[in-house]
């Protein structure tokens, strides 16, 4: 009898251990209308329900899928990693935009400083090549030079409407100035023009020699024309002449 005791009080005081809430709870055991009244309980009723839970528990840990718990964590890690590499792309899609809206605005600004020295000299070469008469780049109608420009041309007071309105003569012009715009813009060590005033009048040929005196002082220009316009603003002149089959160059 004694050892019974003392296996009974080792297993009272291990459950009291294992079991936090018997001492919060053993004030209540055996009290009436508690969740400790045994007294219209019946063991064997209890027995039969413990039975029938004990089974209903087996049946559904037969359609649970012990697996998932791990599969649970493997699909957490990946989508972890996931959303980092997420965070990481939009701050590299951040940091990319601002390079291009930088890029854009020193675009503009680029943009900007060659349309004005471009147009300043467009307008200034062609009056010299058809005094009288001014030219311009314009913004497109949409006032944005990134989508586009267009010539405007006065001839007089009278600002054309298109070029077609110009003779033929007249839109030569108008594209060497521009061309020769751009060229100061961006100088180039030598030029050569190759027979520009073949169509053009004796008085557009002088002044295209006066103009390039004046504009391209610092520049070296190989010019072949046939015209004397051209000739008396050369500071050297080499002849060609074909004679019995063979060329020869004067100076």
């Amino acid at each position: 009898g004694k050892s019974l005791n003392i296996s009974f009080c080792l297993q009272v005081a291990k459950m009291l251990k294992e079991y936090q809430w018997i001492a919060s709870d053993k004030a209540h055991f055996g009290q009436p209308n508690t969740h400790y009244d045994f007294k219209s309980s019946s063991p064997k009723e209890a027995s039969q329900k413990l039975q029938k839970l004990q089974e209903r528990k087996e049946k559904l840990e037969r359609n649970v899928n012990t697996r998932a718990m791990n599969m649970l964590s493997d699909v957490e890690e990946r989508y972890n990693d996931l959303m980092k590499k997420k965070r990481i792309v939009e701050n590299d899609k951040i940091k990319i935009l601002a390079v291009i809206e930088e890029l854009d605005q020193k675009k503009k600004e680029a943009l900007d400083i060659a349309w004005k020295k471009v147009n300043e000299d467009f307008g200034s070469i062609f009056s010299t090549l058809l005094p009288g008469a001014r030219a311009m780049l314009a913004a497109s109608k949409a006032h944005n030079v990134l989508v586009g420009m267009e010539f405007r041309v006065a001839l007089g007071n009278t600002w054309k409407e298109n070029l077609t309105e110009l003779s033929g003569g007249q839109r030569s012009l108008v594209a060497l100035s521009l061309i020769l715009a751009m060229l100061l813009f961006r100088p180039a060590p030598v030029y050569i023009l190759d027979e520009v005033d073949a169509a053009l009048d004796l008085s557009h040929t002088q002044n295209i020699g006066q103009m390039l005196q004046t504009h391209f002082r610092h520049s070296q220009f190989i010019v072949v024309s046939l015209k004397d316009g051209m000739f008396n603003n050369a500071n050297v002149l080499y002849k060609t002449r074909f004679v019995d089959g063979i060329s020869t160059i004067t100076r």
